[in-house]
């Protein structure tokens, strides 16, 4: 595919693993210098093209926090669920928040259970339904990081501009830096180094980021999610650290603009403003890491329109899923994994997402990738 092999070619990855190599060799770290990606899309690429066993042993990648579908606590998916199955509710949703499980099940269970649960693409999908359907309640699972509240907060003022009054958005979007943070702070953690969640900076920028070089010092580097960009951006943190820097560096300047999509912060900044805490999955409340709707939007927060408990529900004690959020085991070290817990029966959301660690370690655990690194071309002859 133009424009993907690119990125995948297997010279320019042995050239970037001699790099990497010759980089740790003049580091010399008495133990493994532990490098966090902080996506979930960076995880399963990184299984996906066999790059950790690529790796020499001085590294140890740690698979970080952002994945929005597997810090959903079970309360959260419970008050979905007392949503969902109120008769003149249609409850829409992300298709990989269907199968999360809440202390009653999941949202795909309800829907068997008669609720009208519906999988869309988009809030505007849900939109659509709430324009078809004037008679029913059309309730829309906004959920993830910073890359997908402007698409909710757009969707809204939209709902706005039309007067339609039986749409309304269960808010579950949360803020990626408050957790880097919070993980930061960790005792006992230590981590050395971060690759940055290249989908949020798409829209942030890398500016909310520079705490982390400047207050913690360690560098960070946004990254692509391609082999290519991960090795690379490896190799640009690793070199940091050889050098003694610590700063933020944006490999994924194809992408991402330092500063961030001014459109999309816009609409984020005129819907959502900060809740004072958040609970996530496994790590407890996090101050300032969730956002609600501005008392300006309150008739299409569904919170507020069907009076949701906000209910507390803990873990259940065998599910480890707090512990490999914030990077202290690998998926395999839970007792449940692919016992207890695998994609068919997940106990914990990890286990579920297209993006959560557990997920990946069970698709891609024989060690083998299922892509390979596209072989070097050979030049083109012109005729």
């Amino acid at each position: 595919m133009k424009y993907a092999d690119e990125f995948r070619d297997r010279a320019k990855a042995e050239a970037l693993l001699i790099e990497i190599n010759r980089v740790v060799g003049a580091i010399a770290p008495e133990k493994p210098l532990a490098i966090m990606e902080v996506c979930g899309g960076h995880t399963h690429s990184i299984f996906r093209y066999g790059i950790e066993g690529m790796l020499p042993k001085a590294i140890e990648l740690v698979h970080g926090p952002g994945c929005p579908v597997c810090v959903l606590p079970m309360g959260r998916i419970d008050d979905c669920l007392l949503v969902a199955e109120r008769p003149e509710v249609i409850f829409t949703t992300f298709g990989d928040a269907m199968r999360v499980p809440g202390s009653r099940g999941s949202l795909l269970q309800a829907r068997g259970r008669g609720a009208d649960v519906r999988m869309v693409y988009s809030p505007m999908d849900a939109l659509a339904l709430a324009r078809k359907n004037p008679d029913r309640e059309v309730v829309f699972f906004g959920l993830g990081f910073e890359t997908t509240m402007p698409s909710t907060a757009l969707t809204v003022l939209q709902a706005e501009r039309e007067g339609l009054k039986n749409f309304s958005v269960f808010c579950n979007h949360i803020t990626i830096v408050p957790t880097i943070k919070a993980i930061l702070d960790s005792p006992g953690l230590h981590i050395d180094g971060f690759l940055g969640p290249g989908h949020v900076a798409m829209v942030t920028g890398i500016e909310p980021y520079r705490f982390i070089a400047e207050h913690y010092r360690r560098p960070l580097v946004v990254a692509g999610f391609e082999p290519l960009d991960i090795l690379q951006s490896l190799w640009m943190v690793l070199k940091q650290i050889a050098e003694g820097r610590c700063e933020v560096e944006n490999q994924y300047d194809r992408i991402v603009p330092d500063g961030g999509n001014t459109p999309a912060l816009q609409a984020v900044a005129e819907v959502y403003e900060l809740r004072e805490f958040f609970e996530w999955r496994g790590l407890g409340s996090i101050d300032h890491s969730g956002v609600r709707f501005r008392e300006g939007y309150a008739g299409f927060d569904a919170e507020r329109k069907f009076a949701v408990p906000n209910l507390r529900i803990a873990d259940p004690k065998s599910c480890q899923c707090g512990e490999v959020l914030k990077g202290a085991i690998k998926p395999r070290q839970c007792k449940v994994f692919g016992s207890m817990c695998t994609p068919e029966n997940p106990l914990g959301a990890l286990m579920v997402s297209s993006e959560g660690a557990c997920a990946a370690y069970f698709q891609y655990g024989g060690g083998q990738p299922t892509e390979s690194i596209a072989p070097a071309k050979a030049p083109t002859v012109a005729s």
